[in-house]
């Protein structure tokens, strides 16, 4: 299972959000799902230039400059340099990687704006794919309004060396909303107490680290409790 497998499996046509769009990687299968549009959230200003290339001619693709977030205003964007290149897929509004910086690590801040989520009144969010670096946590609070009227399914990216403690904090959030959270191991589901995180979620918050736990989870699947049926019969429990 992986986020378009679970996204496409899971379609309904409305409001797709991609959160951290990057280049565009899951934004264009997105936008070609029957009735789909997607908004796209990349502040990032290199892989928006690429995003946009990669997005024209499609209507039914948005582009949003802004980082999402807890409350409006504006945030750094830190982007670590791992020996004079941009590590772009590391880039968060969430921490600055200045314990990192020296030697082979160099940091570069880009001020962006943040809105949140429920300040945009959508109304048929369906689907939402989420990949901030750290910034999940605060993008969920910012979203929870939406996520109370449109019961949108949700893929996750929750890393502990990004913003420890999320692996615990966003599945107790969504569950108050009424959503189960849960992990794919081994071809199977599994509930979140069974991440055992020192074996399944251990990697450096230092950029120039390239070591992992072997299995590494950091993807997860999450819908509202209305669709646990559906959702779970994707793969054996």
């Amino acid at each position: 299972m992986d986020e378009l497998t679970f996204l496409t499996a899971l379609h309904r046509p409305g409001a797709l959000i991609d959160v951290g769009a990057h280049e565009g990687l899951l934004t264009l299968p997105l936008a070609a799902l029957p009735g789909a549009r997607v908004i796209a959230f990349e502040p990032l200003a290199a892989a928006r230039t690429a995003l946009e290339a990669a997005a024209a001619g499609h209507r039914n693709i948005a582009i949003r400059q802004e980082a999402l977030g807890d409350a409006a205003g504006r945030l750094d964007l830190a982007i670590p340099i791992l020996d004079g290149t941009p590590q772009w897929q590391w880039a968060s509004t969430a921490k600055s990687y200045e314990a990192h910086a020296g030697g082979r690590v160099a940091v570069r801040r880009e001020p962006v704006p943040v809105v949140t989520l429920d300040s945009l009144g959508l109304t048929d969010v369906t689907a939402i794919k989420l990949d901030a670096e750290g910034a999940e946590y605060a993008i969920l609070r910012g979203a929870r309004q939406t996520l109370a009227r449109c019961r949108p399914v949700l893929t996750l990216e929750l890393e502990e060396r990004h913003a420890e403690g999320c692996s615990w904090a966003v599945p107790a959030f969504l569950d108050a909303l009424g959503y189960e959270t849960l992990f794919v191991h081994e071809g199977r589901w599994r509930e979140m107490a069974e991440l055992h995180r020192p074996t399944m979620q251990r990697a450096s918050p230092d950029p120039s680290v390239f070591a992992a736990s072997d299995p590494y989870i950091f993807n997860f699947y999450a819908w509202p409790l209305e669709r646990a049926a559906e959702a779970r019969a994707l793969l054996p429990a």
